[in-house]
């Protein structure tokens, strides 16, 4: 019987790897890359063991430990700095690639009918979702031992084998682990949008609670899975014991999700949906208001995380001036003026990093627009007196009030948190003008995703990667000295650097216009081409 349920994994594997040959490559590159480009940068900048104590005592800070988990700050070698100042932020986005790559492939594939047309095949009852599992662990399995040898290649003193290895099975581990919620999670949602949302929202709580547990009592955040990655302290005690939890709690997962996915129906979940209302009220019955209520639990989600993320940069308001002082690599990203504060001067670097996270909400409502028709369902909203432009120009205006909105919040929670702890506060509107000049540059990211949606949707995810790049090239730009023009192939880069630079109209009404034009463009482009009427 077990044998049936699991027929034909093995093929069903090498079918998901066809389907992902770019798409896995693609996070293990970019992963292992901003990995390994950290180490040789510390080495430079801080050469002597003088140099990296200097940086331990703003590490006590409490805000800093909420955001980066507690490190081996008596031991501060290239090692300890790279494992405490990185680890935990990778394996949130590792978590993050997990629950990406199992939804695509098992709620997601169920939503469009693929499963239902697999298992009409020689293949078993468990056999999709093993694949499945069977893949994603082979690619963090992969990132482990990628990250692990090419951090101990680089011949650094302080980061030896077991160290190195020891962090890159904090990865694939922390991998592991989001995989087998997330596949949990899709037996439990009846769709993929509810797969994502909870796994998002597990990963969120299981990093704020370990925030919060590493300030006030750090053997209470055993209890989070993120927890154990800075449990198992890389290249300082080398604690193994962290890796084989997440190990045995992978496997639960893995058979949780197993037993769940063999009592099911298909297309069903143990978590039904609530009952819509017998009349749609106006709003609903609008193309907007649609578009507005698929989006609307992601919507109120980027708030709340945004929010959080504005007020955990605020936070450190208070003790900026030590943080800064004496750090030659955070001096770099500081924009240089003289005569102004270092809050003043960290608040360009700051905005433009929120700016650039603030982005990727509108965007993804933008893109829900190709994802509905890749599913077929447009035809049912075209089939009826709703015009193509009318479709469009809803979807539009909902990015573009959730752009407005997303960088709002963020600077609110960015001066609510750095004027609770500076003794002379913040003025909020400074804060608010440095926020808001980045959304013209946000509009014009918008512009581009409606151009490619009108002439070439299969191409409409390229702009992740552009967006990829402005934050590598904005954001770590001064560090390695890139060149001005670098920056300037993004939009992001002619926004003013307030509150240190006037802020003049010319270069923000510049920018408008480009966006419009590439929205006005957009919309021919998609009047004229053909609707898919899904995969």
């Amino acid at each position: 019987m077990a044998q049936n349920v699991l027929a034909n994994t093995g093929k069903l594997s090498r079918f998901i790897l066809r389907l992902d040959r770019l798409r896995v490559p693609l996070w293990l590159i970019g992963l292992t890359f901003f990995t390994l480009i950290v180490p040789p940068a510390f080495e430079s900048l801080y050469a002597t063991q003088q140099d990296r104590d200097t940086i331990t005592e703003t590490m006590t800070n409490p805000a800093m430990t909420a955001m980066l988990g507690p490190g081996d700050l008596e031991n501060y070698t290239i090692g300890a700095m790279t494992s405490h100042q990185m680890l935990l932020m990778t394996a949130v986005v590792v978590g993050l690639m997990a629950i990406l790559l199992v939804t695509r492939h098992t709620r997601a594939d169920e939503e469009d009918g693929r499963i239902e047309m697999i298992r009409s095949l020689p293949s078993g009852r468990l056999s999709y979702l093993n694949a499945t599992l069977l893949v994603t662990s082979g690619t963090n399995i992969a990132l482990a031992l990628i990250t692990g040898l090419g951090l101990y290649a680089m011949g650094i003193e302080s980061m030896d084998l077991e160290g190195s290895l020891l962090y890159g099975a904090a990865l694939g581990g922390t991998g592991l682990v989001f995989a087998g919620i997330t596949a949990v999670f899709a037996q439990l949602s009846e769709s993929s949008r509810g797969t994502i949302g909870w796994s998002i929202a597990v990963l969120l709580i299981a990093y704020l609670f370990r925030a919060i547990t590493d300030v006030s009592n750090q053997s209470l955040s055993w209890l989070s899975p993120l927890g154990w990655v800075t449990k198992a302290e890389a290249y300082s005690s080398n604690n193994w014991g962290p890796i084989l939890l997440m190990l045995a709690g992978s496997i639960l997962l893995f058979g949780l999700a197993n037993y769940l996915n063999s009592i099911r129906d298909l297309e069903q979940g143990f978590l039904a949906s609530k009952p819509g209302k017998s009349q749609a009220s106006r709003l609903l019955q609008s193309p907007f208001g649609l578009a507005f209520r698929l989006q609307r639990t992601g919507f109120i989600a980027w708030v709340v995380g945004l929010y959080v993320l504005g007020a955990s940069y605020g936070s450190i308001f208070g003790d900026l001036e030590s943080f800064f002082g004496g750090n030659e690599m955070y001096e770099k990203m500081l924009v240089q003026a003289e005569g102004a504060s270092v809050v003043e001067q960290f608040i360009p670097t700051l905005m433009t990093v929120i700016a650039l996270i603030a982005t990727v909400p509108p965007l993804m409502a933008m893109n829900k627009l190709h994802g509905e028709e890749k599913k077929g369902r447009l035809d049912h909203l075209l089939g009826r007196a709703v015009s193509r432009e009318k479709l469009l120009g809803s979807y539009l205006v909902l990015s573009i009030i959730n752009g407005f909105v997303m960088i709002s919040i963020s600077a609110v929670g960015l001066w609510s948190a750095g004027a609770s702890v500076m003794d002379d506060g913040l003025d909020f509107g400074v804060v608010y003008k440095a926020a808001l000049v980045f959304y013209p540059a946000m509009l014009v990211m918008i512009g581009i995703t409606v151009l490619l949606i009108g002439f070439v949707p299969k191409l409409v995810k390229l702009i992740w990667l552009y967006l990829v790049y402005a934050f590598f090239v904005l954001y770590l730009g001064n560090l390695f000295q890139f060149s001005e023009w670098v920056g300037k192939i993004s939009p992001f880069g002619y926004v003013p650097k307030a509150p240190l630079e006037d802020v003049t109209f010319m270069p923000l009404f510049l920018l408008s216009l480009v966006a419009m034009g590439l929205m006005v463009i957009g919309f021919v482009g998609f009047r004229k081409r053909d609707i898919e009427s899904g995969e």
